[in-house]
């Protein structure tokens, strides 16, 4: 056997025992102190033999690996890194492919080309939009932004491309309450700034008003862009896309829908209700390494307007070949120029999963969000605060009790769950008040993996109420 074959099945072993090994432990042995102690050493002199780094690296890693490809991982919107997934980020890796461009990496850019006429298919949004394969939601977000910058500005009479923003007519930006802290990430990298946006209310569940936005909209007259929500990160709240996307296309506006995990709902016939409407938008943001359960880092900037996508994107150099009538450079969809070649694991994600499979396992995911719910809410002094309208529970212990007295019931029931490693949950802010948030999205989550959770939270908080 060849070293490098050998080299390739060791790892391939010591990643198959990770995933393999029962998932008792949702909780990891190491904190970033522990981790760090592990890991630090100084830089060395020679070299190690190959194999040796590779068991090395897996043994200091573990104990400071969170299980998120578990079933009982709910900390935060993660998918579960299929294997098949992964098996194709194996070869994506193995193959080194540069995906910047089609001749570079002809296989890449197909394989893309393919893979985003899926997905507009499976997602339900207009077959003529443009997909720019990106790191995750934040870049997606930040791509689809700049193409509503430069288009909006440009029907102003404005060339944002070749003068930037110096001089520029000012773009009011309307956002809702709730909106996700990476859109507001977006708009500060692309200098429209977080703050400098007309925040419109929101229900409790994180919804925009509707019944505020003829105010709200009746002294804007300079380029417009609104940002809307399919999926409210904590509550799982789509915004009233019938009623909000006309009046805000009425007044010009170019409207982005902020749908990281909540767009895959278009997928599901029993969830695309919640999203009705949505294909009138001029942009979307979603991941893959949520719900399609690709490996990280995977997410889809989608844009209505490819022009506008590619005036915003395109990296020209005289080095660079041309793309000719139906070719397609992946690099003018996105604000990379060498990047992974992220098509093959959402090819394959697709092709092993399907349709069906892809409906039956976001199905799976919010079904098992109703039973956590239904078991939790069984027991005296646990409060589900939001409507369970997807895959997300915000949680709230003793909320009977004074509030700061309930905040501090909440950090700590959070903190012994931790403690017991069962699962893994995560603390928020909801209003002002502690939450704790679960967040189901994993293809291995179902209904005994949603009992053995909701036993293991109920003990916590019996615990914690015992002290």
């Amino acid at each position: 056997m060849s070293a490098i074959a050998s080299l390739f099945q060791e790892a391939a072993r010591l990643a198959a025992g990770f995933r393999e090994r029962a998932p008792a432990r949702h909780v990891p042995r190491h904190n970033y102190a522990a981790s760090l102690a592990t890991f630090d050493e100084p830089l060395p002199a020679a070299g190690a033999d190959m194999a040796d780094v590779i068991r090395q690296l897996a043994a200091n890693a573990e104990p400071g690996l969170h299980f998120t490809t578990g079933p009982r991982f709910f900390g935060w919107v993660i998918g579960g890194s299929h294997p098949v997934g992964v098996a194709a980020d194996f070869l994506t890796s193995a193959w080194g492919q540069n995906a910047g461009n089609h001749v570079a990496a002809p296989a890449a850019a197909a394989v893309e080309t393919v893979s985003a006429r899926w997905l507009l298919d499976i997602l339900k949004l207009p077959a003529e939009s443009s997909v720019g394969f990106v790191t995750g939601a934040t870049v997606a977000n930040f791509t689809c932004l700049a193409a509503a910058r430069g288009e909006v500005l440009r029907k102003a009479g404005w060339d944002a491309d070749a003068k930037g923003l110096f001089g520029a007519p000012e773009i009011t930006v309307l956002i809702g309450d709730d909106a996700h802290t990476t859109v507001f990430s977006a708009l500060q990298f692309l200098g429209l700034g977080h703050d400098r946006v007309l925040r419109l209310p929101t229900d409790p569940m994180g919804r925009i008003d509707p019944a505020v936005l003829g105010d709200a909209l009746a002294p804007v007259s300079s380029p417009c862009i609104a940002i809307l929500q399919a999926g409210q990160i904590n509550t799982g709240g789509f915004d009233d896309f019938i009623r909000l996307i006309p009046a805000l296309k009425e007044k010009g506006a170019w409207v982005h829908v902020d749908g990281a995990f909540g767009l895959w709902a278009q997928a599901s016939e029993k969830f695309s209700h919640l999203s009705r409407g949505i294909e009138a938008a001029d942009s979307w943001a979603t991941d893959g390494h949520k719900w399609l359960q690709t490996p990280y880092d995977c997410g889809y900037a989608i844009v209505r307007s490819e022009l506008a996508h590619r005036r915003a994107m395109t990296i020209a150099a005289s080095y660079l070949p041309f793309a000719a009538e139906g070719e397609r450079d992946p690099s003018h969809y996105v604000p990379e120029l060498s990047r992974r070649a992220r098509g093959f694991a959402t090819w394959a994600m697709l092709k092993h999963l399907g349709r069906d499979g892809i409906a039956a396992l976001i199905d799976q995911c919010c079904a098992s969000a109703r039973l956590l719910a239904k078991y939790l809410q069984r027991e005296p002094g646990i409060t589900i605060l939001n409507e369970i309208t997807l895959n997300q529970l915000i949680l709230r212990f003793a909320a009977d009790s004074p509030d700061d007295e309930s905040d501090a019931i909440t950090r700590k029931t959070i903190a012994k769950i931790c403690e017991d490693a069962t699962l893994f949950a995560g603390g928020a802010k909801w209003h002002g008040r502690d939450v704790m948030r679960l967040s189901v999205t994993n293809f291995q989550t179902n209904a005994d993996e949603a009992r053995l959770a909701a036993d293991s939270i109920i003990a916590a908080f019996r615990s914690v109420s015992r002290d």
